[in-house]
């Protein structure tokens, strides 16, 4: 065993969750445990409350900052402003905004109200806005001028438990009926709140998933959860206080808010956001500006880092530790983070559904490209087999394929779906949380993604994972993305289609097609290499990097799409 390896096992046996709890301070008197006084009040009574909390990059490069002490009176005055309106505990408060300094005062502030912050992505289009908005029966929206008037306000009417609606104003016109100007109403609050007392146990965040499978779910996570980002921030993200932190994710959706919100600022450290869209030159000149030091990205944005050439000029010694989220990192994403900074991208894996990263690649073990990692402290993890009468069985024969299922009991694990008992109910058996992914653990440990269950292809008897014959395709030099589905077959079920999209100075021939299944072939078993390949201008993929394949599957056979409110934009 090398002693990298013996420093994670040695963490893994010293580690308590009670432990960890009693790192954080918790609310005065004993009242609880409350995410918004972790992750700001706390550090207001020391050196870090002039510290910059949160710096806002604007599209056009200006900068907003607030120091922890700042944050905390902007958030008090939410909080104040939410009671003024009525919104009490276990109400649902909604945000619906990019990467904007109001955002990260709102859901704050919720959490301080001890109302529930439910983020919303500005990328979702009216119906799933709307569709996300009933189901929450959210009392209350944050949003901008432009985004209430597109998304919003036309279908007002059919929401009825919203009843207050907070804009962030973006022009001189009379504000539409309905709504409050937020500037205005935060103006005449105090600035001084205290918490009330905080069960940790209380519901404090509703996340939705991203529906890449099927209809979005709304999942619950209480306040307890911030141990969890606290834990996994230090462990997996090794994050110090005085680091320079960007998350380049979406705040709208779990990965944004978990790791872009709080664990930064529960590590009291500065926390960078960027306005803008992503841009690879714009990422390398924020990175040398800002000094950032730990930087996560989606696999996406690191597949055009690589494609542009990283760097573009700026220096950026600065960074010190670089991590991939959202869809798994390829293996060469991995190595070429190796080259390109003298440090790989460090892979994870979690879900909406952990609220938290569960198996990551920790500077402590050496890395293995390619592969998840292994379990946070304080995190089980397992590969089990349901057998046909419904029992889950472990299998511990290494590289052996089976469901990634996890012991209960993390904090930020979820606690319902909302709504949805029997559904929340049907994930655990066992004494596991089966979570709906296929994988493999070595002989060491690692983890190794196969594949969501949901896209397993079932080819003349073997089972074949979409993501691993999307990982070899990407090992072409031709090929930038790739997506793979299940194609109906009238003689072996099904077989694997391959859609690919080409790098610059690459075209599509029938030569080219040839060429990346045999390679495909070569570095695959003959039953699982892809049997079809096309050719697209863009491979749909959610905003974080998901490949879309269940659009892929419809485009192919004809079905109705259902929700692309996701989608990246070409």
């Amino acid at each position: 065993m090398s002693p990298n390896l013996q420093d994670y096992v040695t963490a893994r046996q010293a580690f308590s969750w009670d432990d960890a709890r009693r790192r954080l301070d918790g609310l005065p008197g004993g009242r609880g445990l409350n995410i918004a006084h972790e992750a700001v009040d706390r550090h207001t009574s020391s050196l870090r409350a002039a510290r910059v909390a949160l710096r806002c990059v604007g599209p056009t490069g200006e900068r907003r900052d607030l120091t922890y002490a700042a944050l905390c009176r902007h958030t008090n005055r939410f909080a104040n402003a939410l009671e003024r309106l009525g919104v009490r505990k276990g109400d649902v408060v909604a945000t619906l905004a990019g990467p904007i300094p109001q955002l990260y005062v709102a859901v704050l502030g919720t959490l301080k109200q001890r109302a529930i912050s439910c983020p919303l992505s500005p990328a979702l289009e009216p119906e799933p806005v709307l569709a996300r908005l009933q189901i929450a029966r959210a009392r209350a929206l944050l949003t901008t001028d432009s985004l209430y008037r597109r998304k919003v306000q036309p279908l007002r009417a059919h929401l009825p438990y919203l009843e207050h609606v907070l804009l962030v104003r973006e022009s001189d016109q009379p504000a539409p009926p309905g709504t409050c100007d937020l500037e205005t109403l935060l103006t005449a609050m105090s600035d001084a709140f205290t918490i009330g007392p905080t069960d940790p146990e209380d519901v404090a965040l509703l996340h939705f998933t991203s529906g890449t499978t099927g209809r979005p779910k709304g999942t619950l996570h209480v306040h307890d959860a911030v141990v969890a980002h606290d834990v996994t921030a230090r462990y997996a993200l090794d994050l110090h206080p005085e680091d320079r932190f960007w998350c380049t994710a979406d705040p709208g959706w779990v990965t944004g808010t978990s790791y872009g919100i709080i664990a930064p600022l529960v590590h009291g450290l500065t926390n960078i956001v960027d306005e803008a869209n992503f841009d690879a030159q714009r990422w390398s000149r924020i990175v040398a500006e800002e000094g950032i030091t730990v930087c996560c990205a989606a696999p996406t944005e690191v597949r055009r880092l690589l494609r542009a050439g990283a760097a573009g000029g700026h220096d950026l010694a600065s960074l010190r530790f670089l991590a991939g989220m959202g869809e798994p990192l390829t293996p060469e994403a991995v190595v070429w983070g190796q080259d390109a900074f003298g440090q790989p991208f460090h892979d994870h894996w979690w879900q909406t559904e952990t609220g938290g990263i569960m198996i990551a690649n920790f500077t402590s073990m050496d890395i293995r490209p390619g592969s998840m990692g292994r379990p946070v402290p304080g995190v089980e993890a397992a590969i089990v087999r349901r057998t046909p009468d419904g029992e889950v069985v472990t299998v511990d024969t290494p590289d052996a394929r089976g469901e990634l299922a996890l012991r209960p009991g993390w904090p930020s694990m979820f606690r319902g779906y909302l709504y949805e008992p029997e559904r929340y109910a049907k994930c655990f058996a066992g004494g596991y949380y089966l979570t709906g992914d296929l994988a493999r653990r070595d002989e060491d440990g690692y983890f190794w993604f196969v594949g969501r269950a949901d896209d397993v292809i079932s080819s003349a008897g073997n089972l074949i994972g979409a993501f691993e014959v999307e990982r070899v395709l990407l090992e072409h030099s031709a090929v930038a993305e790739a997506g793979v589905i299940a194609k109906p077959d009238p003689v072996q079920g099904e077989v694997v289609k391959a859609f690919v999209e080409l790098r610059p100075g690459f075209h599509g021939t029938d030569t080219l097609r040839r060429e990346l299944l045999a390679f495909a072939q070569t570095r695959l078993d003959a039953a699982v290499a892809p049997r079809e390949l096309a050719f697209l201008t863009d491979v749909p993929k959610t905003r974080s990097g998901k490949i879309m394949r269940r659009l892929l599957k419809a485009r192919e056979l004809g079905l109705p799409e259902g929700d692309t409110s996701t989608l990246e934009e070409p």
